[in-house]
């Protein structure tokens, strides 16, 4: 009896302090949501004396509109608030038509950012590169706009014009660019043949960019026979898009494995996703070119294949956009596009705010005016205001985007035929300071070895 009726009251002081713990913790989310309600009340008191008071009659649509954008803004580059034209607008766009200039941008210090003009647009016919800084727009200052306000300044009517005012790293003066508003259709997929060698570049992520990979990796299969080597994958300066195409496009190449996880904040948000039986190209060897202008999608394909070694990887460390952005309707409102999650390469390592650094490095010959100022025209997600922290504090995103015109000058490609071709290939050093840089160790590098497939 007495033991029993210690454990009754054992059982009741345990109780006691546990209901204690659970009102001091219900009383702290009370006095968070009284602080929270608080702000909200401030936010209803500025809105009414704006609406009342202001020196003109303001938009109240509008004013609502930045509102959202600015809370969003707050959070990270990539977060936004769509209204019902925008939200309509980028439906169109992952269908892979669309009316615009062809040019995915960001923003850095209230300056939109060229992440990636679009292959055959009016963007990259008029010689828009990444890394470019648009300033102003038909002689408007950019700055001061939201990122959404700029990109529908850019949108117009179909053969209007408009002019960019562009500063270019290693350009001492901005210049104008004048370009005419044109129906975007984006070809994701191109390819062709360089000799027994298969050529498939991907420019973007859109719904039709799997289905396009597969008529190229047939077409190139029949039209090479046995005498294909392998193919070159040319992720360079695609800027991303959806993520079922990424892995759609990953698992074309894998059997089996995974291809990507997400962890959310709350661990049962997480989720992997697998490749299923069946490579399209049958084991035949692959070379992935990425650079400063593969973001997104295309350093989720290049981490999938390199860390499954399926492929080399070949170029410049890649973008570094590693966050998973979800796209909330929110009725006829428009939408929320909210980062939700960071995605992981096979090997469970995050290349937010790092990148892909490529198992081979090669460096491109910048043109005279680009040398003079290099640096700036290397920056990635490490240099975007309020970007996503990358994990342990390792940040070094970001790499030059420059890709010659002419194929014979394209360095980069030429070693990967050569790679396919069994011929060494000798990096440059860049990858072993970027790898030390990331750990913190500036001292000089030892020249790598070369490498052969």
């Amino acid at each position: 009896m007495r033991m029993s009726s210690f454990k009754s009251l054992g059982l009741v002081a345990v109780g006691a302090l546990a209901a204690t713990a659970m009102w001091h913790a219900f009383d702290a989310a009370v006095a968070s949501n009284g602080d929270t309600y608080r702000q909200l009340n401030l936010f209803g008191d500025v809105f009414d004396r704006v609406r009342s008071d202001y020196v003109e009659v303001p938009n109240e649509e509008e004013l609502i509109d930045s509102a959202i954008n600015g809370m969003l803004a707050a959070l990270d580059p990539h977060s936004s608030y769509m209204n019902k034209k925008r939200f309509q607008d980028m439906q169109v766009q992952t269908r892979g038509e669309f009316g615009g200039l062809g040019i995915e941008v960001t923003m850095e210090d209230g300056i939109v950012q060229v992440v990636a003009p679009i292959d055959d647009t009016p963007a990259q016919r008029a010689g828009i590169l990444s890394n470019d800084l648009i300033t102003h727009i038909d002689k408007e200052q950019v700055l001061g706009l939201t990122l959404n306000e700029a990109v529908d300044k850019m949108r117009g009517k179909i053969n209007t014009p408009i002019t960019l005012t562009i500063v270019r790293p290693g350009k001492d003066e901005p210049f104008d660019v004048t370009l005419v508003r044109a129906v975007i259709r984006i070809q994701a997929v191109k390819f062709e043949r360089e000799g027994d060698i298969g050529y498939v570049r991907i420019s973007s992520f859109n719904e039709k960019t799997f289905d396009n990979l597969k008529l190229a990796l047939t077409s190139l299969n029949n039209e090479i026979g046995k005498d294909l080597k392998g193919y070159v994958l040319d992720l360079r300066n695609n800027p991303g898009g959806l993520l079922d195409q990424a892995i759609s496009v990953s698992d074309a190449f894998l059997d089996r494995g995974e291809v990507v996880s997400t962890r959310g904040r709350n661990s049962g948000e997480s989720q992997r996703y697998s490749a299923r039986d069946g490579d399209f190209t049958n084991g035949k060897p692959i070379v992935v070119l990425i650079n400063g202008g593969s973001a997104s999608a295309s350093e989720i394909v290049a981490g999938a294949l390199r860390d499954h070694e399926r492929a080399k990887v070949i170029g410049t460390r890649s973008f570094g956009k590693g966050s998973v952005q979800t796209i909330i309707p929110l009725g006829s409102q428009g939408a929320l596009r909210l980062t939700t999650a960071r995605y992981y390469t096979p090997s469970g390592t995050s290349i937010q705010a790092t990148g892909i650094v490529p198992d081979i490095v090669i460096e491109q010959e910048l043109p005279e005016d680009m040398k003079a100022d290099a640096e700036r025209a290397q920056r990635g997600e490490a240099s975007l205001r309020g970007h996503l922290k990358g994990e342990n504090g390792e940040e070094a995103s970001g790499s030059s985007s420059y890709v010659p015109p002419d194929k014979k000058d394209d360095k980069q490609l030429q070693a990967a035929i050569d790679l396919l071709h069994g011929k060494t290939v000798t990096p440059t050093v860049q990858k072993t300071v970027d790898q030390r840089a990331a750990k913190g160790d500036t001292s000089p590098a030892e020249p790598e070895e070369p490498v052969k497939n």
